[in-house]
């Protein structure tokens, strides 16, 4: 049996409640790069990261095993790793607040507002929940078992502990968590509820929106019940089966009711990241599972509400 390899531990401490980058390099058996420079200005081309990296490189802000300042004349090195904080511009503030559900010495359960991610990625690092709450709660190695869409609220689950990580993460590769989402969109009479929506729905990397293949063999299965309607204006309760990327938004568009204030489907408008106004009617509502480490039945609910059913006016005004 091929043995794992051992992983140097991390020279670099967390930054804002941020781990560093860590890289490992690839091999080169065609002897393309002669040093890290080389390499590293190879692997950004074309990205913004290739002036970041160089600059990190000339500052001594990447590090080797053992806390060795590289640079970018040193040796290519396959297999070796490095690390590096990445540079950060300002982040814009996002002004909603993180709620705890439930807290043990394993488990974290919070409900996100929308607007924040869930975890670093592109241009969102320190407002992230991950970030926040490793840094309000003291819990430095806080991590997540699953993820929910930046424009999505409700109810996420952190590992606390690392050695606790895997059994969570299992949790839902196994489709162990029964997780129920309320959204709010159009009401079509005819319609008939409750519905199952099968698909097969593929995200190409770097493009916005993703798509459902027609014919192909179905990968997405969502059931989709009405619970209330109100002037034209109609509650859903989503319960996704499977956990394709907008798996739910990209249903609900198929059936021709998006989700009020979607900003990709049915069509991609691109507002701006400080852009709060007339947030994505779709709140994860509910998580139930055993926890796994401690055999705990859970229920848990998220005390959120969506704006636009019982204040339209100001959501779509942009207000609250």
């Amino acid at each position: 049996m091929r043995r794992k390899a051992q992983v140097p531990p991390s020279p670099l401490p967390q930054r804002a409640g941020i781990d560093p980058v860590r890289l490992r390099l690839p091999a080169d058996p065609e002897g393309r790069w002669p040093d890290l420079g080389t390499y590293l200005a190879a692997r950004y081309a074309g990205t913004r990261g290739a002036d970041s990296m160089a600059h990190l490189l000339a500052a001594g802000r990447v590090l080797g095993p053992g806390g060795r300042v590289l640079g970018a004349h040193d040796p290519y090195e396959p297999g070796g790793y490095l690390w590096f904080h990445r540079d950060m511009e300002p982040e814009p503030a996002v002004p909603f607040t993180v709620r705890v559900v439930h807290r043990d010495p394993h488990l974290l359960v919070v409900d996100k507002p929308h607007f924040l991610a869930t975890t670093p990625r592109g241009s969102h690092i320190t407002q992230t929940a991950l970030a926040r709450l490793r840094e309000e709660l003291d819990l430095p190695e806080l991590s997540p078992a699953h993820r929910l869409d930046r424009l999505t609220a409700g109810l996420v689950m952190f590992s606390v502990r690392p050695e606790d990580r895997g059994a969570y993460q299992l949790l839902f590769q196994r489709r162990e968590v029964h997780k129920e989402y309320e959204a709010l969109a159009a009401h079509d009479p005819a319609l008939d509820f409750p519905r199952t929506v099968r698909s097969r729905i593929e995200k190409t990397r770097g493009v916005i929106a993703a798509v459902e293949v027609p014919g192909g063999e179905p990968n997405a299965e969502s059931l989709v019940e009405l619970t209330a309607t109100r002037a034209g204006l109609a509650r859903y309760r989503l319960t996704p089966h499977t956990g394709r990327t907008h798996q739910l938004r990209v249903h609900m568009n198929s059936l021709g009711l998006p989700i009020l204030g979607d900003p990709v489907y049915p069509r991609v408008t691109d507002p701006a990241p400080d852009d709060y106004r007339r947030p994505l009617q779709l709140l994860a509502r509910v998580l139930e599972f055993t926890d796994p480490v401690t055999g705990t039945a859970h229920r848990f609910e998220s005390g959120r509400e969506l704006q636009a059913w019982t204040d339209r006016p100001g959501w779509e005004a942009g207000s609250g």
